[in-house]
């Protein structure tokens, strides 16, 4: 038996379906990835996990004519390789997999499509529902499962779309590698990476994305400094905002407070070390930072969006807040109340249990066991 993998690149399944190929390997099937190639930006990432690897040109942009290429090669790789079952990820990587699977389905060939984050939702933009909408209807037809991963998805897919609607909670935490630590511990890790253990330490975890929205948590800081001047903000992740989040932490003269750490193979320390998480995104589906977060006992302070209100209990193991002043606020209050903070972090970790890699494994394998 044969399932192929598919997503825009490569670094996807890197980062979030391992525990699924472990599944499948111990089935006894052999994992084949069909992805665009972008490890060398990924530092320490590699892909040695699987049987095969195929290098596609996938685009994230739905007007980029690398799409048509790509096209091409997936369907010469699935005509050539005859897979029992194909299970492709993220919006590009799933709409031009499941056109180029469309005979092989005919003859056979079983179709898994997960849904990251739909970009229609409750409060989303009109547009979104104009454009997005429609086509994951029209491809719900070329699926046989659809896995959804935030509830919301779950109840508008499971009513509209025409295939089998299945929900699973995310791609699976490492609940043994994000745990939370001793204070001991914490003060030889915080020692080892260079910070003292009084410190205050705040973490904002994801690539440097206009969408990910990293100014809100630099303009935050600036309140936060006036109580705790030797507070950091550790933000960890690399891509294109880099030079224009460096002029905003310059501009708001933050260069003291707030560190670039780039792209981080050990996130599991930081997370140990840090006193709290932030996130400000303008749009989730279900953030996987936001989970490892709860999984070491750290409180969150986020921005109000689908993702974060499906994870977040506002009050209970973090808060949502809707702008820069408010996220300041309750930062403040979480640092300054150690109790709070704890109170905040039990509760977080036994709400995450349900998105530990070992239950979400036993429902990835339910779902196969099925198809």
């Amino acid at each position: 038996m044969k399932v192929l993998l598919t997503a825009t690149v490569q670094s996807h399944i890197c980062q979030f379906h391992k525990p699924l190929v472990e599944v499948l390997h111990e089935h006894g099937y052999e994992v084949h990835v069909a992805a665009r190639d972008n490890l060398a930006e990924k530092n320490g990432l590699k892909l040695d996990f699987v049987d095969k690897v195929y290098n596609v040109s996938f685009a994230r942009s739905p007007k980029s004519k690398d799409n048509i290429t790509a096209y091409k090669q997936i369907k010469k790789i699935i005509n050539e390789e005859q897979y029992d079952i194909i299970h492709c990820n993220t919006p590009m990587g799933g709409i031009v997999t499941r056109l180029a699977a469309r005979k092989a389905r005919k003859n056979g060939t079983k179709v898994i499509y997960t849904a990251h984050g739909f970009h229609f939702y409750k409060g989303a933009p009109k547009k979104n529902w104009i454009v997005f909408y429609p086509i994951e209807k029209m491809f719900a037809r070329w699926t046989d499962v659809l896995i959804t991963i935030v509830g919301e998805d779950y109840k508008i897919a499971a009513d509209k779309f025409h295939c089998k609607v299945e929900h699973i909670h995310g791609v699976g935490v490492d609940e043994e590698r994000y745990s939370p630590v001793s204070a001991e511990e914490q003060r030889k890790l915080r020692s080892e990476l260079g910070f003292t253990a009084e410190q205050k330490l705040i973490l904002c975890v994801g690539e440097l994305l206009p969408n990910k929205n990293q100014k809100m948590a630099i303009h935050a800081m600036r309140n936060v400094v006036k109580n705790f001047p030797d507070a950091k903000l550790l933000f960890a992740g690399n891509g294109p905002e880099k030079e224009r989040l460096e002029a905003e932490i310059e501009a708001c003269g933050l260069q003291n407070n707030v560190q670039l750490l780039g792209y981080c193979t050990c996130l599991e320390k930081y997370q140990r070390i840090a006193d709290l998480l932030v996130a400000c995104s303008h749009r989730e589906g279900l953030p996987l930072n936001v989970i490892e977060a709860m999984f070491t006992e750290n409180p969150i302070v986020a921005s109000v969006n689908r993702g974060h209100r499906e994870l977040v209990q506002d009050g209970k193991n973090g808060y949502l807040v809707d702008d820069a002043e408010a996220m300041g606020k309750k930062m403040i209050a979480l640092l300054s109340d150690n109790k709070k903070k704890e109170e905040m972090g039990e509760v977080g970790r036994r709400a995450a249990m349900d998105y530990g890699v070992s239950n979400v494994k036993r429902e990835l394998e339910e779902i196969y066991a099925n198809l």
